[in-house]
């Protein structure tokens, strides 16, 4: 997995305690009441505390208590209203980027973001979000440049050097590829980057064609994360090459359960399912492939097959 540079649901962490139309007794009501889970009473405030003085900081809060009650569109709404009354403020465009990429909406987040970098050429989340998605729309030389720009800029941590690498792979630059990785396990602070490490340099090995590195990777992220579905699923399919067929259906099934929303776990069990003879497994199997990517081509492929050989029985 393409691992983000920073945690993109970051919140503040300071409360300004005394300021004109907000004094220190109302303000600490405020935090109190969302500290208990009394989102409605912390929005009473807030509103209030709006109506006697308008402050960013306020209309951040607003915004988060509209996203613990699960209305991102009220958020939305309450970010652009102070945008109205402090224009180009970075921390109300970074808000309306995170919630647009929360809703997997990312060419709106990208723009914001966009607009975030025309105001602060150093802010390191937009930086890192952008590059990113990049990353996703198949352009890893720009997303490349964006991460180049975080270390020019003093970043040093271990998920861009893991995304450096990635790029790097990606964008045929292999001479940096392997140096990239390696500096990112030398600064590792959990065992689930640990894995997600030796995931992508499985993939690595994959490319250049060495499958028993790629098997000795894979195994390696499950020894430090053994909910790893991704590793999962293509230990399966090295498994299967090996014709190991009972090793390869029970990691497809761990893997499934592991990571339900993702395809390839099911679509792959539904096609081993199919050569060994087990048409229902492989239909059900497919049904939940399908739910999981209504466009998946050769899902769709599998399942007009097998509804024509039921047809015919």
């Amino acid at each position: 997995p393409f691992v983000y540079i920073v945690a993109i649901l970051t919140t503040e962490s300071y409360v300004q305690k005394s300021r004109d139309g907000l004094n220190a007794d109302r303000c600490a009501d405020i935090v109190t009441s969302e500290g208990l889970g009394l989102h409605r009473e912390a929005e009473k405030q807030f509103r209030s505390a709006l109506t006697h003085q308008e402050f960013v900081d306020t209309y951040l809060y607003l915004a988060k208590v509209y996203q613990r009650l699960d209305q991102p569109i009220t958020a939305l709404n309450v970010f652009k209203q102070g945008l109205d009354h402090f224009p180009a403020e970075v921390t109300l465009l970074t808000g309306i980027a995170r919630i647009h990429e929360e809703m997997n909406n990312m060419i709106s987040a990208t723009e914001y973001y966009k607009e975030v970098l025309k105001q602060d050429n150093t802010h390191v989340e937009a930086i890192a979000c952008i590059g990113s998605n990049n990353f996703y729309t198949d352009q890893p030389e720009i997303a490349l440049r964006f991460y180049r720009r975080l270390l020019q800029m003093g970043v040093f941590n271990c998920q861009l050097y893991n995304n450096l690498g990635l790029c790097c792979v990606y964008a045929q630059q292999y001479d940096m590829t392997l140096s990239s990785f390696e500096r990112a396990l030398a600064l590792v602070s959990s065992d689930e980057e640990q894995a997600d490490i030796w995931y992508n340099l499985g993939h690595v090995a994959v490319g250049i064609g060495d499958l028993t590195l790629t098997y000795q990777c894979f195994k390696l992220a499950l020894a430090f994360n053994n909910n790893h579905g991704e590793a999962y699923n293509n230990l399966a399919m090295l498994e299967l090459r090996k014709g190991r067929i009972e090793q390869a259906k029970a990691f497809l099934q761990t893997a499934a359960s592991l990571s339900p929303h993702m395809y390839e776990p099911h679509f792959n069990f539904a096609m081993l399912s199919d050569k060994v003879g087990d048409l229902q497994s492989s239909y059900m199997a497919a049904q939940k492939s399908e739910d999981a990517f209504p466009e998946h081509v050769d899902t769709q492929q599998i399942l007009k097959n097998l509804r024509q050989h039921f047809a015919t029985l």
